[in-house]
């Protein structure tokens, strides 16, 4: 049954764009008429049964949307360069949906030199604020979020000093992979997938 409940979370995720994993976790759950919500599968099941889902119904689809994803990421990742950034996330990981957003990290002095950048761009966002676990506790960092080509983009902004500090990845709870714009440039090179 769990195994059932992490495929079922999988493919909400993968095709009705389901972002939250518990949320997909308990709705398969309802699906399968699972009782005993205590036993449901690991993120990490779910993410695990998720690359399997792409892989076996969306070998085709995928790796072209993962490309143009982290593509219009590099893109973003230029125009902020100055407040440096980094790639999280499912564009990052490879696990990006049709549904995804790209997800920045900007490291900088102060968080109004980012809004009076969006501003002075004349560049559209909406703004909140989110909590991140760091390795030394929690913090609550302002986010701006904006619309890009085909995604949207998310930007949590950090104090500079926190770039040698650890986000905690919410999906795993280990350490948040993330990538600087050479080792996206990497990925991008490596990556055989045609172009649109």
């Amino acid at each position: 049954m769990r195994e059932l409940i992490a495929q079922t979370a999988a493919r909400l995720i993968a095709e009705d764009g389901i972002q939250d994993y518990s949320l997909a976790k308990r709705k398969a759950a309802r699906q399968l008429g699972a009782a005993d919500t205590h036993s449901l599968p690991s993120n990490s099941e779910v993410q695990q049964a998720l690359r399997l889902h792409q892989e076996l119904y969306q070998k085709n689809e995928q790796p072209l949307l993962l490309k143009q994803l982290r593509t219009e990421a590099l893109a973003a990742m230029y125009l902020f360069e100055r407040f440096n950034p980094y790639l999280t996330g499912s564009v990052l990981t490879g696990t990006a949906t049709r549904h995804s957003d790209i997800n920045l990290q900007l490291f900088t002095d102060s968080a109004k030199e980012v809004e009076l950048f969006l501003l002075n761009s004349n560049t559209p966002y909406d703004s909140s604020e989110k909590r991140v676990k760091l390795n030394d506790g929690a913090l609550s960092v302002p986010t701006f979020t904006l619309q890009g080509e085909s995604s949207e983009i998310r930007l949590a902004v950090f104090a500079s000093e926190d770039v040698r500090k650890s986000a905690y990845d919410p999906i795993e709870g280990k350490p948040l992979e993330r990538a600087k714009i050479k080792q996206l440039e990497t990925l991008l090179a490596a990556d055989p997938a045609p172009s649109n």
